[in-house]
């Protein structure tokens, strides 16, 4: 089975900034994901923090608007999508947020 990496798009809101029932409300919709996934949630991930871009030219720059990471396990890229179906992170149906999904390849060495 193949491991897919979720990378989470846009600007969520930071916990620290919401009332504790919006934070409750929050964690509740993740715990839901986490346990409809089961043994295809292979690592759940963390949010980012602040974060910066290296470029090539040796300048710095604003890294994309991405808050968090979760690597599940699928067949293939169709299997991970559907994984996607229900998922906190695309609740708010307004085009906000996105979730870009990557196969993680073997490394070549």
């Amino acid at each position: 089975m193949a491991r897919y990496m979720l990378i989470y798009r846009g600007e969520a809101t930071d916990m620290s900034d919401m009332t504790p029932e919006q934070g409750a409300e929050v964690i509740a919709k993740w715990g839901a994901w986490m346990e409809e996934m089961g043994p295809a949630l292979v690592d759940v991930g963390s949010p980012f923090g602040p974060g910066t871009c290296v470029v090539d030219d040796g300048s710095i720059d604003v890294p994309a608007a991405s808050t968090g990471y979760s690597i599940v396990a699928a067949d293939d890229m169709v299997g991970a999508q559907t994984l996607t179906d229900g998922h906190p992170y695309l609740s708010e149906g307004k085009g906000d947020f996105a979730i870009d999904i990557f196969e993680l390849m073997p490394a070549p060495f």
